[in-house]
């Protein structure tokens, strides 16, 4: 049974969301609460963010604060989460989009009930009234190509995967690392954007197919957090570690054997856990009603001074400072 046909009473709402594991609001004498929606839970870089969530909980014991997410990398199955949440009257939700399009209707309607919205990775959305980027997406883009062009000498074969074509972020990155690669006039680009939802086994059989297709290939640019695990073990098992270049977003610990053999070239991140912890301090000041201002400090680590300007709809886009590149040499300095 669908649990939008269940959502006709608040006892319903709660009983529906139980049965997914969406837990519903705390009651008013609780204590506000806000519930973080992820792109899909259980994998590393969003088991990660709830470590943050988990923290930030911790802090503020008087609130309900808590993560959900879908099973798998499905937006439909995103949006019935967030749909569910609005419902049941839930005071704030910060949510990482699948994709920000499909979730304008239901943020905006959630808006106008009074719920605070506060995104993260998609600086397009425009029903929101905050979003929060850990840096500049163009200037991170541009970084990950600048590390895979220094790798491949500046010319051969390149491709790029993405989560999703509707992730914002993902295509700004590789984006920006198209504009980059410009410079490098040997650089060409084949099968660029190859969406992988974040799925580290389909990711590595669309690799394998890349590298028969072009053998010669030299580069691969990566955006969801487990592509580089596909893409690397491909390029291990292949013999090619070393031999081609591998820079993607990525962490430290589950990278970890990819980096020490040479398959990944270089990750670079942002810590899901201060995004998560920062998401929900934006949210809990704006349910105090305080004002976010450019400088601010979010009480995150990489978000101490942050730049606040106008989004893209009547919200903010508050950029912090959170990007790190690592490599073989480095990434023990960041093991999470």
């Amino acid at each position: 049974m669908k649990i939008s046909t269940l959502l006709k009473s608040s006892a319903f709402a709660v009983a529906a969301l139980s049965m997914v594991g969406v837990a519903a609001p705390a009651s008013a004498q609780d204590g506000k609460a806000i519930t973080t929606v992820v792109k899909i839970s259980g994998i590393p870089w969003f088991d990660r963010m709830e470590t943050g969530v988990n923290k930030f909980a911790e802090q503020n014991p008087e609130m309900d604060i808590r993560q959900v997410g879908p099973a798998t990398a499905d937006s439909a199955q995103q949006l019935q989460i967030v749909q569910d949440l609005v419902a049941t009257g839930v005071d704030a939700l910060a949510v990482v989009p699948m994709d920000p399009d499909i979730l304008e209707g239901i943020l905006g309607r959630a808006m106008d009930r009074g719920t605070i919205i506060v995104t993260h990775e998609a600086d397009n959305q425009a029903n929101t009234h905050a979003d929060i980027e850990a840096f500049d997406n163009a200037d991170y883009g541009a970084a990950l190509n600048e590390r895979l062009a220094q790798c491949m000498g500046g010319e051969g074969k390149w491709t790029t995967f993405v989560g999703s074509l509707g992730s914002r972020t993902h295509m700004q990155w590789v984006g920006a690392g198209e504009e980059n690669a410009k410079k490098y006039p040997g650089m060409e680009l084949v099968d660029p954007n190859n969406e992988s939802f974040d799925d580290a086994n389909g990711t590595y059989e669309k690799a394998k197919e890349i590298l028969r297709k072009h053998p010669d290939i030299k580069g691969f640019q990566t955006s969801a957090g487990n592509d580089v695990l596909g893409v690397g073990r491909a390029i291990e098992e292949a013999g090619l570690a070393g031999k081609v270049c591998l820079v993607g977003t990525g962490l430290p610990n589950p990278s970890a054997a990819y980096l020490d053999s040479g398959a990944i070239t270089a990750i670079g991140f942002w810590d899901p856990q201060k995004a998560g912890m920062a998401m929900n301090a934006v949210a809990k000041f704006m349910l105090e009603g305080k004002e976010i201002t450019d400088g601010m400090d979010l009480g995150v680590e990489g978000y101490e001074s942050v730049t606040v300007k106008p989004g893209a709809g009547k919200g903010l886009l508050i950029v912090g400072n959170g990007m790190v590149l690592a490599d073989k040499d480095t990434y023990k300095d960041y093991l999470f």
